[in-house]
């Protein structure tokens, strides 16, 4: 008799999970372990599903790299037993998360889907049963015996994007994420269609690891027209801080200004990283396309091609707690290490 498919779905708080209290009309968190009794349609999968709920859930707004250790480790002590995990999550840092995960879990085999909804799913209008439901039936999706999809990504109005390659754009519309440098994994209509050579399949087996090591000494600075020194003299001065994610404009592009290259230069000196990457959702990094970001290639920068902002603050943090040495961090951040840049 062919085996069950099982399915842990974990939830760590966020809108998906909220519910009409029957006495007082408020929207409190919802038991999953009662989920079918919200969304029926789920007993008709016939899969196995179980549920772990975060004590107490975490909003979005405070997810933090404890959030990131203790998702990974709900999942690493529970990857034997389950052929898919279904991550709930507030939209908001759910792109952080889903990032995060695609770095700290080597060796994954199966999939870990994120998702969650605009609406809580005790409202009429909901868009989080179609949400649930799809990213059940994806973290389930075989062929062959095999996961369809063995990577972390996250699933959101009728699409799969990988979750390090994905922002969120919008505060009130469904269609909340965009993957503006990669196409959808798959995408649902009347039937979920994938888009097969895009999902990365491991092609060396090894067991699942965890890496739940971060070094926090991380900033983002955005550039923009009028910057003063004392400003970015401030930041790249903050005590403990060991790596700099530059948003620069265009294709890596920021000012020739002799004070500017100065604290960039110094910064890296004094064994600082900094990583170049563009404000532009789509596109991508090219220094010394251009004589204003010559002179970043000149003082040491890094260029994070197409990465997403949220993809090289977590890729940075991990590497950064590796204890690797700088010369080797500065190479693995320059190269894909999950499918987060082309």
């Amino acid at each position: 008799m062919e085996k069950s498919i099982s399915i842990l779905i974990i939830y760590t708080g966020g809108t998906i999970g909220m519910v009409n209290d029957p006495v007082t009309g408020a929207l409190v968190p919802i038991d999953f372990r009662h989920i079918s009794g919200q969304v029926p349609e789920l007993r008709r999968f016939g899969f196995n599903l179980e549920s772990v709920t975060f004590d107490p859930v975490i909003d979005s707004s405070d997810v933090s790299p404890e959030t990131w250790i203790r998702i990974a480790d709900t999942i690493s002590d529970n990857y034997d037993h389950f052929d898919g995990f279904v991550v709930l999550h507030g939209t908001d840092t759910m792109a952080y998360s889903a990032s995060a995960l695609s770095f700290m879990l080597s060796g994954l085999e199966k999939p870990v889907i994120f998702t969650g909804a605009q609406l809580p799913i005790g409202v009429l209008r909901t868009d989080g049963k179609e949400n649930l439901i799809t990213a059940i039936e994806i973290a389930a999706a075989r062929e062959n015996e095999l996961p369809l999809v063995p990577e972390v990504c996250i699933y959101f109005e009728n699409k799969l994007l990988r979750g390090n390659r994905t922002i969120k754009f919008s505060a009130e519309h469904f269609n909340a994420f965009s993957s503006p440098n990669l196409p959808p994994l798959a995408e649902a209509g009347l039937q979920i269609r994938y888009n097969r050579n895009l999902i990365r399949y491991p092609t060396v087996r090894r067991p699942l690891t965890v890496s739940a090591k971060f070094d926090t000494g991380v900033a983002v600075l955005r550039l923009f027209p009028g910057i003063g020194h004392s400003v970015v003299s401030a930041v790249l001065k903050t005590k403990e801080l060991h790596g700099l994610i530059l948003e620069t404009y265009g294709t890596g592009n920021a000012p020739t200004l002799d004070w500017f290259l100065d604290e960039i230069r110094s910064f890296i000196a004094e064994g600082g990283i900094v990583l170049n990457v563009t404000q532009c959702p789509a596109g991508a990094v090219e220094m010394g396309l251009y004589e204003t970001s010559a002179g970043l290639r000149a003082a040491g920068v890094i260029s994070g091609k197409d990465i997403t902002t949220e993809a090289a603050v977590t890729k940075m943090m991990i590497l950064l707690g590796s204890s690797l040495p700088k010369v080797k961090v500065e190479t693995l951040l320059s190269k894909p290490l999950s499918g987060e840049m082309s």
